[in-house]
């Protein structure tokens, strides 16, 4: 009876729970079948908050993971078998992505603002380090879209008006923060070619981890908030895992798909347009003023970010296929590139 409470009204499937079950698919099977496989078979039972996966979030397979067994004593184990024992399907096209991450985002931050947040729930029911990495994912997204956008406008925006933020080449410090960058670049790197990756496949995971957190964290972090503050609730936007041919072409080609609302392009856009007015400023500075000293740092974080996002500039200036990004989204981001330079200048005048 406790097991029927608790995993539905299937005698067959409970019988499964107790061990040494052989079915046998006749007509009742078939119809026990029906019946865990309807919408209403959980209703009534402990599926979602007992059993299963946790229905509390739509991050639902972090917050199991945490909530329902590692804080009530279930071990991990590596396994890494040479043959996949598992094979899943994933999105082939911006859109898809961007969606799926910026649904993640607004999970894992609704988890961070509940009671079952491993900032305060997992303290003491984890080693450390399992704690570490199950805090971290919660506070990642609001600063990598804090730290990213702080730093593809800063920078810039004082190289426009020839302001100088970073020591010079000739300082001590400057050498600091070529450590810092060189030990986070070479880490990654480290990372993907010990996975047997490729150098390009570096590019590309820094590439996405740019257009995610200026777009992603920073829409998911705000409908969390929104939520938390009563305001709305969180809408589950299923993830599209059919592939169309002309954008598993461009896919397999490795050519971005920017198919997909203008509120993730035209940030992504404006950014790269502002990146690259400042590179040519910068360049001009530096040649005809003779103010390489003190703005190399920030001519250089220019050209960093233009260099990684060349698809952007790409699908804005010289695709002409259906995957490039339309001219009225290419108008727009430069609109909004106009109006930061215009505070910008306001700002540091």
């Amino acid at each position: 009876m406790e097991l029927r409470q608790s995993f539905g009204p299937s005698n067959e499937f409970v019988k499964s729970l107790l061990g040494n079950y052989k079915p046998d698919m006749k007509l009742k099977q078939l119809a026990e079948t029906q019946q865990l496989a309807s919408c209403t078979y959980e209703d009534g039972t402990k599926w979602g908050e007992e059993a299963g996966f946790l229905y509390a979030t739509i991050a639902e397979d972090y917050f199991t993971g945490f909530a329902s067994l590692h804080c009530k004593g279930w071990k991990s184990v590596y396994c890494d078998p040479p043959r996949p024992q598992f094979l899943g399907s994933g999105t082939t096209n911006l859109k898809d992505y961007l969606v799926h991450v910026r649904r993640w985002t607004s999970g894992v931050l609704d988890i961070a603002f509940s009671k079952y947040s491993p900032l305060i729930h997992g303290i003491f029911k984890l080693p450390f380090l399992q704690y570490m990495c199950y805090a971290s994912p919660l506070i990642s997204p609001i600063c990598q879209f804090f730290s990213l956008w702080c730093l593809a406008t800063i920078p810039q925006l004082c190289l426009l008006n020839g302001i100088s933020l970073y020591p010079g080449v000739s300082s001590n410090y400057f050498w600091i923060y070529t450590y810092v960058f060189l030990s986070i670049v070479s880490r990654h790197l480290y990372e993907v070619i010990t996975t047997g990756a490729s150098l390009q496949h570096w590019i590309y995971e820094q590439r996405i981890r740019m257009m995610t957190a200026v777009t992603c964290h920073l829409y998911g972090s705000l409908v969390a908030f929104v939520k938390k503050l009563g305001l709305s609730e969180v809408s589950f936007t299923l993830t599209n895992k059919v592939d169309d041919d002309e954008q598993l072409k461009r896919y397999n080609a490795g050519v971005f798909d920017f198919q997909t609302s203008a509120l993730f392009l035209v940030p992504m856009a404006s950014l790269v347009i502002l990146n690259m007015a400042s590179f040519c400023v910068g360049i001009a500075r530096v040649v005809f003023l003779g103010e390489w000293e003190k703005l190399f740092i920030q001519v250089f974080i220019s050209f960093y970010v233009v260099v990684l996002n060349y698809p952007i500039i790409e699908g804005m200036l010289i695709r002409k296929d259906n995957g490039r990004i339309p001219p009225s989204v290419t108008v727009l981001s430069a609109t909004a590139s106009i109006i930061f330079c215009l505070l910008g200048s306001i700002i540091f005048i």
